[in-house]
């Protein structure tokens, strides 16, 4: 597993139009809070493709679990749509070998990652995302700070197609391509020293796609600076925010 540094890509920030405000660079005292890198296969043969409303990608902790960070215990990362034939695989990662892919994707649908921020402060996220030729490509940024009550929109990006001939390229399981990246995107304030929050990267077109229009994600990091407490129980000291792979 390769190790790859958190970078705002200035390029990307300019094609996109982002806020330099939202961006955050790595700061040499944060660690990773949680961390879901697909190393676990989906089940796959005539029968026993995962289908439904959501899906948890499977781990042998416990499905959705995140599998590296501080704050391991109680997270979640999931899918959800609105129509039941949605099927869940795990193709090719961007540089690692599976992805969290579905199809059947509705406006509004979104993966959603649930985890604590206690003992961290300065909270962001990074990840790397990607579609089909008719999978959506508009999305949105939304976090909850109150259990899920109320969500803000905070980042709107737009997923480039893995594959079809052209740039940027398809996803491999062995060469990463930063094109896919999206990095350090701030939570903002409110989410530091929480029990639980909540991110989603969620569906912003219109329409809904072709049936068989895929989405996939893949190596999730929440990162934050760890408080003292954090420090002593982790060991952390003198580590700076890395993305494993």
């Amino acid at each position: 597993m390769s190790v790859r540094s958190f970078t705002a890509h200035s390029s990307r920030t300019v094609a996109l139009g982002i806020a330099a405000s939202i961006l955050v660079g790595a700061s040499a005292n944060a660690a990773v809070v949680v961390g879901w890198t697909i190393n676990t296969a989906f089940p796959t043969g005539t029968g026993n493709v995962p289908t439904g409303n959501q899906y948890l990608p499977p781990n042998p902790a416990g499905a959705g679990l995140a599998e590296t960070g501080a704050n391991i215990a109680g997270s979640q990362l999931r899918s959800w749509h609105a129509s039941a034939a949605a099927t869940y695989t795990a193709p090719s990662g961007n540089g690692s070998q599976y992805a969290f892919s579905s199809n059947n994707w509705a406006p509004g649908d979104f993966y959603e990652a649930r985890f604590s921020t206690i003992g961290f402060t300065d909270i962001s996220v990074s990840w790397d995302q990607a579609r089909s030729s008719t999978g959506p490509a508009a999305f949105k940024l939304f976090v909850s700070i109150d259990g899920g009550t109320t969500f803000t929109d905070i980042f709107s990006y737009t997923v480039l197609q893995s594959g079809g001939g052209g740039a940027p390229g398809t996803w491999s399981s062995t060469t990463y391509n930063p094109l896919y990246s999206y990095s350090n995107i701030s939570l903002g304030a409110g989410a530091s020293e929480l029990g639980l929050v909540i991110v989603r990267f969620q569906n912003a077109e219109a329409l809904t796609s072709a049936a068989t229009g895929s989405n996939r994600i893949d190596n999730v990091f929440i990162n934050g600076v760890p408080g003292p407490a954090a420090f002593a129980v982790l060991g952390l000291a003198g580590l700076a925010a890395r993305r494993r792979r």
